[in-house]
């Protein structure tokens, strides 16, 4: 999980330094050729980009050092946090699986949820048959957790629980 958010991460970066340095100073030298800047709207649109891309990047840079800090050997085997896939149980029977990940890598169609949602905050060091009550804005929900594999477990799978 670990190198597949890095990877995602470089090529993202990858994608947005060849915009800042190839497509939007086209974009700007094409705009800057119309004439008259101050109601240029292909100019300021150009800007705007060029800082959001920055941002972006930046963050992305962010990220990516959080990603590279993650030591799997210094997080606990048997509890949920980042990168755990925690199968739950509410109080009809349903279950559910998530994967624990950071807010910018959420994949809702796999059902990852960011350890900043209410459902995150809740799992978050918790242990295998324990109950959690989650705050949601519709009210609160019980869950049990039914299945826990964490991200030490799929490194190093003899350390299971």
């Amino acid at each position: 999980m670990l190198d597949e958010m890095r990877q995602k991460i470089a090529d993202e970066i990858d994608r947005l330094m060849f915009e800042l340095k190839d497509t939007l100073p086209n974009a700007i030298r094409k705009a800057v050729e119309l004439g008259d800047l101050s109601e240029n709207a292909e100019y300021k649109s150009a800007l705007e980009r060029q800082q959001f891309v920055q941002a972006r990047l930046n963050h992305l840079t962010q990220r990516a050092s959080e990603l590279s800090r993650i030591d799997p050997a210094q997080l606990a085997p048997d509890k949920v946090g980042f990168g755990s896939r925690v199968r739950v149980r509410d109080a009809h029977g349903a279950e559910i699986e998530y994967t624990i990940v950071f807010g910018d890598f959420i994949d809702l169609d796999t059902n990852q949820i960011s350890m900043a949602s209410p459902i995150g905050r809740a799992l978050l060091g918790r242990t295998l048959h324990e109950e959690v009550i989650v705050q949601l804005p519709a009210g609160s929900r019980s869950l049990r957790i039914v299945a826990l594999t964490t991200l030490v477990q799929m490194v190093d799978p003899r350390k299971s629980t």
